[in-house]
């Protein structure tokens, strides 16, 4: 008897081990199978230097993929009615023709929606904050704000990811994550990886300056060029750099700069005010300092990007050239605020014209084409 039940005994445990090698074996093979995810390969010019990348979130081929799916689809938003496009269209360098934003409850939002025109290189996101030095990070605010509603994730969380657990997205979730279960984390990862990829360094500025293409800009672009870069204008100050914008960084620069400026937009009670719907910088800092400060952004594909300035109240290149020669509106009235670049000065209309053909020599055809072509 105790024999027969130690030979039961042991034969139990020898199916158990075997059963557990089959198993381990399975475990092995279907590893073995799985691909990792292909890191990502810039497509940038011999001289511009790669953006800088989270360690915890590696931009790979299959993350943008599946980013750039997550930024068409609609059904990212609470209501299934706006996707990242809606505010971000790739005719237009992804901004959109829009005074401001609309959110997906119909609400108008307080901002005009910037270009998500080499993002990766910024120092600093959205119009006016100081600490906001991520995509990821500042991801969350279109995504859960609630004041305004924006995407309106908050409080539909779980209804809007049963939207993406699809087989489709479960195997894009997969490849780029080696999970196939659909989370706000991921989607967060995904749609910055996405954006990050979105580089714009092909214009005609670009083959003069780094191609040597001497050809490539017109007279009266040169001209323009060079009123951009003078004294006179003040122009490079704000928007200098590779991205034309100093609010920016990247590997060849040894540190981050957050210019904010103050253009004398507004001036509302004769003492710089800006008005309480939105006072820039101010609002985070609570400063006094950073009253009506705002990010320059890149000039880079600027002629596909009106209306310009934080809200929207400038509608075309020639006002936005007129509004700095006057050194701003209400330029007369103290602004202690005003930044001590906005000055204003003289420009004729052949300068002027001459001025918005460089501005418009900074568009990148071609990364519009491709990016309006995937969209379709």
């Amino acid at each position: 008897m105790a024999v027969a039940a130690l030979l039961i005994c042991t034969r139990r445990r020898a199916l158990l081990a075997f059963k557990a090698a089959i198993i381990a074996f399975v475990a092995m093979i279907l590893g073995a199978c799985s691909k990792s995810p292909t890191p990502y390969i810039w497509n940038l010019p011999h001289n511009i230097p790669p953006p800088p990348v989270p360690a915890d979130n590696p931009v790979t081929e299959e993350s943008v993929i599946l980013g750039e799916k997550l930024f068409f689809d609609k059904g990212l938003s609470a209501n299934n009615t706006v996707s990242c496009s809606s505010c971000h269209e790739p005719e237009h360098a992804f901004s959109e023709p829009k005074t401001v934003s609309v959110g997906a409850n119909g609400d108008a939002l307080n901002r005009n929606a910037l270009a998500l025109v080499n993002v990766a290189y910024n120092a600093s996101f959205t119009w006016a904050h100081n600490n906001l030095e991520s995509i990821e990070k500042q991801l969350m605010i279109p995504l859960f704000n609630e004041h305004p509603v924006e995407m309106g994730v908050t409080g539909n969380e779980k209804r809007i990811l049963k939207r993406f657990e699809g087989s489709e997205y479960r195997a894009l979730f997969e490849a780029a994550y080696g999970d196939n279960t659909p989370n706000l984390n991921n989607i967060v990862k995904a749609l910055a990886s996405y954006v990050r990829s979105l580089v714009s360094f092909n214009s005609a500025f670009d083959n003069y300056a780094y191609a040597q293409d001497d050809d490539a800009l017109t007279a009266q672009q040169l001209e323009g060029l060079n009123l951009f870069f003078s004294e006179r204008t003040e122009c490079f100050h704000c928007h200098g750099g590779l991205n034309f914008t100093q609010s920016s960084k990247h590997s060849f620069q040894p540190f981050a700069a957050q210019p904010f400026h103050n253009t004398g937009l507004y001036n509302e009670d004769g003492k710089g005010s800006y008005p309480e719907s939105d006072m820039g910088l101010y609002i985070v800092t609570h400063n006094k300092q950073d009253m009506g400060k705002f990010r320059a952004p890149t000039l880079r594909n600027i002629a596909l990007t009106a209306p310009y300035m934080h809200d929207g109240s400038i509608a075309t290149l020639d006002e936005v050239i007129e509004f700095y020669a006057r050194g701003g509106n209400l330029a007369e009235s103290p602004n202690p605020y005003r930044s001590p670049f906005i000055k204003g000065f003289a420009i004729s209309e052949d300068e002027k014209a001459a001025l918005v053909a460089f501005l418009r020599s900074l568009t990148d055809e071609q990364f519009v084409k491709t990016h309006t072509t995937r969209k379709n």
